[in-house]
């Protein structure tokens, strides 16, 4: 079974049903189809095959689910990009991925223009959207003429779906490999909790950036469950708001940052009635109790938190509306889980030599299941590390109860999660360590209320020198997307280290997170 399955069924059972909608710009299952066995085609006579990379590069749109579906066709890989990286960290993940096309929204195509040099593999650019320049291929106009029967290639369930990349502690991305069978087991596996508000004729809110692995599973899952996307480009508090209460939206996939943006800047959200809204999902962050309890009591729906990562295909246990209904009946701590296994899938919480240890004791966080990565795109030590006898190591640090609840205590990787974006040390320490002023650098992550964590930078001047904070952000900002940049800057004499030389960041971290039931935002 291959993704682009559930769009032919879809099309043939019903080809009228409302499909994508953005705007005023809606296509049902049988016009999308066309569409896809288009775009497919010219994929196919543009020289893509199966297995070759293409980057992608829009905010979301129509676009972004029709490619990623012609791709499935032909077997190509997208390549999704971050579009709030900067530029040179778009460089990399192209020519790490071997990415010969790149597809970019009109709004991106003079950045990237610029980069064209630091691009040799590319071969071809099309721009979605109006473009003057004739450096690039218009998009629609590449494939509008192409047939609209689909083009007869052989294509495996192991095959990569796609290929999203995610920061590592050496500062460099790396490459998750999502086959098309990890992707759909991972849609089935939720299936369970949301077969009756993900199927024909209910809508889904897609407001999540696609390049992130938990709005492209709530994507493909909402295709699976032949229901239709109402597309946000981007967050805004005030239209995701009403699009809840007046869009006829069943179910919505947010971060929580997103829910205390709306809770926090939109005056009448308690006043407006949701009674069309059956669940809201949050996840990719952990979620004051406060602000959850607070959305439980404004939007009066179900609600699910679902927890993983980028290589399991997005999740891996799901808190489930009957868990947050048990939370409110007396069961409080069940707010602080990341829930229990979904189906399918075996949680266990190892010691360091991958021994598990007992139910309430602290511990690494492994899975194993169908909708795990293939590995890590040319990177195999990096992939034996993470997949270790079937097993992937979150580098997250949890206890599980006698029910099989998880909860997430700390983290064993150097990495910050602000609001819902994944930011890596060391990436951080790399730019700050090339300003002449600074001798030594230890980024780490504190409490934020909005966004979960926040990035702060302790730095030691070199002798002699001195500069203001606002300068090393800009400095920062020229080189690393905005989410990235330290939101703080202070300075101290030394960082503490041990015997080895190691920055000590749990000691650097400690005054921030004590009295807190976890270290980790």
């Amino acid at each position: 079974m291959l993704m682009h399955d559930f769009l032919d069924f879809y099309a043939r059972e019903q080809p009228g049903a409302e499909f994508l909608v953005l705007d005023d710009r809606v296509l049902n299952y049988s016009q999308a189809l066309e569409d896809v066995n288009r775009l497919s085609n010219a994929m196919v006579a543009s020289g893509l095959g199966v297995g070759d990379r293409f980057a992608f590069l829009s905010k979301n749109s129509i676009e972004t689910v029709i490619t990623y579906l012609a791709a499935s066709r032909c077997g190509a890989v997208p390549v999704p990009l971050n579009w709030r990286l900067a530029p040179p960290e778009w460089a990399y993940i192209i020519n790490d991925a071997g990415a010969v096309q790149l597809i970019a929204e009109s709004e991106f195509s003079s950045t990237i223009d610029k980069i064209r040099d630091d691009l040799p593999a590319v071969t071809r650019y099309v721009s979605i959207g109006k473009q003057d320049s004739e450096r690039w291929i218009d998009f629609e106009g590449w494939w509008g003429d192409y047939s609209a029967k689909a083009p007869e290639i052989e294509i495996d369930a192991d095959d990569v779906l796609y290929q999203m990349y995610t920061s590592g502690t050496t500062g460099r991305p790396k490459g998750a490999m999502l086959t098309q069978r990890c992707v759909i087991e991972n849609g089935l596996q939720t299936t369970p909790y949301f077969k009756d508000v993900v199927g024909p004729g209910k809508r889904s809110l897609i407001v999540m950036p696609m390049f992130h692995a938990g709005a492209t599973s709530f994507v493909f899952g909402t295709l699976i469950g032949g229901a239709s996307m109402v597309i946000h480009r981007d967050f805004s508090p005030a239209a995701v708001a009403k699009a809840l209460s007046e869009g006829e939206i069943s179910v919505a996939n947010l971060v929580p940052a997103m829910i205390q943006a709306m809770l926090e800047y939109v005056p009448d959200l308690a006043d407006s009635s949701y009674e069309m809204l059956d669940v809201m999902i949050y996840g990719a962050s952990s979620i004051a109790e406060d602000t959850l309890r607070r959305a439980m009591k404004v939007f009066q729906c179900d609600f699910y938190q679902g927890f993983g990562q980028t290589e399991t295909s997005a999740c891996v246990t799901m808190l489930s509306a009957a868990d947050h209904r048990r939370a409110l009946a007396g069961r409080p701590e069940l707010l602080l889980s990341a829930g229990r296994a979904l189906l399918g899938t075996t949680i266990r919480i190892v010691d360091d030599d991958g021994n598990e240890v007992p139910r309430g004791s602290s511990g690494e966080i492994v899975a194993r299941g169908p909708q795990l990565m293939k590995g890590y795109w040319n990177l195999p030590e990096a992939t034996a590390k993470t997949l270790v006898d079937g097993w992937i190591h979150t580098g997250d640090v949890g206890v599980m109860d006698d029910e099989g609840y998880v909860y997430i205590k700390d983290r064993i990787k150097d990495m910050v999660v602000s609001g819902g974006e994944n930011v890596y040390p060391r990436e951080i320490e790399n730019v700050l360590f090339d300003h002449p002023a600074v001798a030594d650098a230890a980024v780490i992550g504190v409490p934020d209320e909005k966004f979960g964590e926040a990035v702060l930078a302790v730095l030691v001047l070199r002798a002699g020198e001195s500069v203001e904070p606002d300068t090393l952000i800009a400095f920062c900002r020229e080189k690393l997307a905005g989410y990235k940049v330290p939101r703080r800057i202070e300075f101290v004499d030394e960082l503490p280290r041990n015997a080895s030389g190691k920055v000590l960041k749990k000691d650097l971290r400690k005054p921030y997170w004590e009295g807190r039931t976890r270290n980790v935002g």
